[in-house]
């Protein structure tokens, strides 16, 4: 089955979801063993403004999933792909910041180098779905000017 940009894009966005949710599972897995999670320096209260912006931050991708699926105008299309230029430069800046972490995550380097590959290419996959609409339009006006 082929797929054209707009089915590989939510498939992209679904793996990029899935890696993100990953992430956080990963983070999270210390636990099982009886090892702290915290924050150094919390108060062990959870900062609510950092609640919202994690549900913004997974909220936002499942949006574009209904979004592609259903909307195919140029505007959205622009939209989407700021929004994935925002996604790409922020798991790009989230790796270099994790390499900053000691001791260093590997496993977690890993995976977001993962998410990084796949964000480049839904990045690249929705770039080329917004210029659909304008190489449809030039081939449009070839054949306007062929036929005269």
């Amino acid at each position: 089955m082929a797929l054209n940009n707009q089915g590989k894009i939510i498939v992209l966005w679904s793996v990029f979801l899935f890696g993100i949710l990953f992430h956080t599972q990963l983070g999270l897995m210390p636990l099982f063993y009886g090892e702290s999670v915290a924050m150094s320096g919390t108060k062990g209260v959870a900062n609510v403004f950092d609640l919202w912006l994690m549900l913004g931050f997974f909220a936002l991708p499942m949006i574009a999933i209904v979004g592609t699926a259903f909307i195919n105008s140029k505007r959205y299309k622009v939209i989407h792909f700021g929004l994935t230029l925002f996604y790409l430069v922020m798991n790009f800046l989230h790796v270099i910041f994790d390499l900053l972490v000691k001791p260093i995550a590997w496993y977690q380097i890993t995976l977001m180098v993962i998410v990084l590959i796949v964000g480049i290419l839904l990045n690249l996959l929705a770039f080329q779905w917004m210029r659909e609409n304008v190489k449809y339009k030039q081939q449009g006006k070839q054949l306007l000017s062929h036929d005269s």
